[in-house]
């Protein structure tokens, strides 16, 4: 017999609008009879990724694969300038999905390489985000954890920008390394604020329960760092995909209420199929019978309007979403 009574999802979670306006656009350009694809997986997330096949939307790794004058979707990461412009040569329909925050980055970040600074760009070396950013500061120097800043040379000048979903707390004590570093230190700070106000909701939740259950891509760094907010607002957290995920009812031993949170990349959909299955998983015996009913209300109190960040389609979207 399960425990839970009660699950909270965090305010402001869902997509972020970066990842929703690029999916939108992808839905639109396919729904107007467009052969379309994606630059790459517009969000790492399988259920996504079907429904967008399920369109007519493809995902390809190059633009090498889209057929010329096709219909072709940058993702919100963005892309190098020498991808549009290989695109454009080919006859594509560009459709440029790039976050509006990734693009005053990339503008900023020339205007450093333009003003000559040596360029310290806090980022995964992979991540897509990072890639693109490279093609406006190829020789910028990029660094991710602690043990890679020993790398940063002395400069006179030197500029610090960071990828978009880093953590701040690592941005700010990167920039405070770097103060020893140059004669003139320019720092940027291009963290996301979508990602701050979710590290704020999901910390806020954090400290209203007794188990946080986080939901995004395993290698998902924004994911990773809700789950470590929890443990630092002194909560238990657990980390998952999806609802499928949610095998094993012995964490949820005890627990009244839990709180649920995603990350960026992470559909509110997902987060209502978890929050059922937490009640169908440890509810107790009341809550367990009326766990579509109370998943959909978690959802329903946690959507408001200073959260909208879904990219259902109207005749879907949840009461309380827009």
């Amino acid at each position: 017999m399960g425990t839970v009574q009660q699950v909270r999802i965090a305010r402001r979670t869902g997509f972020c609008y970066g990842v929703r306006e690029a999916i939108d656009k992808a839905k639109v350009s396919a729904a107007a009879g467009k052969q379309t694809s994606t630059l790459g997986q517009v969000v790492h997330n399988e259920g996504v990724i079907r429904r967008l096949e399920e369109a007519g939307v493809r995902a390809v790794d190059s633009i090498d694969d889209v057929a010329g004058g096709a219909a072709v979707v940058i993702r919100a990461h963005g892309v190098k300038p020498e991808v549009l412009e290989r695109a454009e040569a080919r006859g594509l329909e560009v459709i440029d999905g790039t976050c509006t925050w990734v693009i005053q980055e990339q503008r900023q970040l020339q205007e450093l390489v333009d003003q000559g600074y040596t360029i310290v760009l806090l980022g995964t070396p992979k991540h897509p985000e990072v890639v693109g950013l490279l093609g406006f500061a190829p020789d910028a120097i990029v660094v991710d954890e602690e043990e890679d800043w020993a790398r940063i040379p002395s400069r006179r000048r030197m500029a610090l920008i960071t990828q978009s979903t880093q953590p701040p707390w690592k941005f700010e004590k990167l920039a405070a390394f770097m103060v020893s570093k140059a004669h003139e230190l320019k720092i940027v700070n291009t963290v996301c604020p979508v990602t701050i106000r979710r590290q704020e909701d999901t910390l806020e939740a954090a400290r209203g329960v007794d188990l946080m259950v986080v939901v995004g891509g395993r290698h998902s760094a924004n994911t990773k760092e809700l789950t470590r907010l929890c443990s630092i607002a002194g909560t238990r957290a657990i980390q998952v995909e999806n609802a499928r995920d949610l095998t094993d009812p012995v964490p949820f031993g005890g627990v009244r209420i839990v709180g649920v949170t995603g990350g960026t990349s992470t559909p509110l959909e997902d987060l209502r199929e978890v929050a059922e299955r937490i009640f169908v998983l440890a509810g107790a015996p009341e809550q367990a019978a009326r766990a579509e009913e109370l998943a959909t209300a978690a959802l329903d109190a946690a959507a408001t309007s200073a959260g909208r960040t879904t990219s259902l389609p109207r005749s879907e979207t949840p009461v309380g979403v827009a």
